[in-house]
């Protein structure tokens, strides 16, 4: 008996929002017409994205490794129009044009540069304010999490590429140059150069920088955002990071290889061009430290400060030549026009 009247309760205590349920209209739904096809996260970022045209100094010596007229796309992170791109775009910039999603230009200036990390800061000419960027965290990220590349090529249309990230590692390069924790990506973006790499909530957790591998696939290498984070107001304030020490810089390219570091080129601009090495050159030990790889060379080279001489032994003709060179801070060579 107490079965039926509980059954019989509960009957009488949801009937009436049975009947409310089917009484409901249906919900509206957007006609799939009308939906976006872009991902989301593209969506979140798009806003704060501008492409910059830049043109370097015709006789500046990065111009004759990367052209005077560049190209690359940058990401708004603060309201005043502050922007963050890669390095080698707007090293030597004499003019800044930022192309806006509305279609509008603005001129541009280069207010600071950071060869350790390799970003470039440039300020929008309108002080807004100007839609930002969300930044994220990437001390989380691992192989596998799902990120999305957005940016915009020379016509300023979107284009952006939903990849995961490929590893996340130490990056070292051949111009003195490296990442002690770097994000690959994977698949590479047709445009890299200063591309926001995001999550999959729009957040900003790397830029993209480089595009490496022989053939396709290729993928990308992306700078953490943490370095643009724990050093905006001082690059925006003081154009470089000047609360560290400045790095001791040759001006030496090499090619890293198993067990060995060769020199293979030389910057105009740099001590080592005329110090005395050779290309060819196998790199064994830098102020009696010995070194097996760019990695270690670079750790040995940074152990020193600007401006002092640095030892650097070479094998050349089965023989052991040691070279000394006068390091220099390279910011002292290359200055944003402020």
């Amino acid at each position: 008996m107490r079965r039926v009247m509980f059954v019989a309760l509960t009957a009488t205590l949801l009937t009436p929002a049975l009947a409310f349920a089917v009484a409901r209209p249906p919900e509206p739904r957007m006609h799939p017409s009308k939906t976006s096809a872009t991902p989301s996260y593209v969506t979140r970022v798009l806003p704060s994205i501008v492409g910059l045209k830049v043109r370097a100094a015709e006789d500046a010596p990065s111009s004759a490794r990367l052209g005077a007229q560049r190209f690359a796309t940058g990401v708004i992170f603060d309201r005043r129009g502050y922007a963050v791109t890669v390095s080698y775009a707007v090293m030597d910039a004499v003019t800044i044009q930022a192309e806006t999603r509305e279609g509008g230009t603005k001129p541009a200036k280069l207010v600071a540069i950071d060869f350790e990390s390799g970003l470039g800061i440039v300020k929008l000419d309108d002080e807004g304010p100007w839609p930002t960027a969300t930044i994220g965290d990437s001390s989380d990220v691992k192989p596998g999490d799902v990120t999305g590349t957005v940016g915009v090529d020379e016509d300023n249309d979107l284009v952006y590429v939903s990849g995961n990230v490929k590893a996340v590692r130490r990056f070292a390069a051949s111009w003195e140059y490296m990442l002690e924790r770097a994000l690959f990506v994977m698949p590479s973006s047709p445009s890299w150069g200063g591309s926001a790499v995001v999550d999959d909530r729009g957040r900003v957790i790397g830029l993209a920088s480089l595009r490496l591998g022989a053939e396709e696939p290729y993928t990308n290498l992306a700078i953490p955002i943490e370095r643009l984070r724990a050093a905006k107001d001082e690059l925006i304030t003081a154009g470089r990071i000047v609360s560290r020490p400045a790095r001791p810089w040759l001006g030496l390219y090499t090619v890293g290889g198993r067990d060995r570091v060769i020199v293979d080129g030389f910057a105009a601009t740099g001590p080592a061009r005329g110090a005395g090495f050779k290309r060819g050159d196998r790199i064994v030990r830098v102020n009696g430290v010995a070194v097996g790889s760019q990695e270690e060379f670079y750790e040995a080279l940074w152990r020193a400060h600007a401006g002092d001489l640095v030892e650097v032994a070479v094998e050349r003709d089965n023989g052991i030549r040691v070279i000394s060179v006068r390091s220099v801070d390279r910011y002292e060579l290359v200055r944003p026009r402020r």
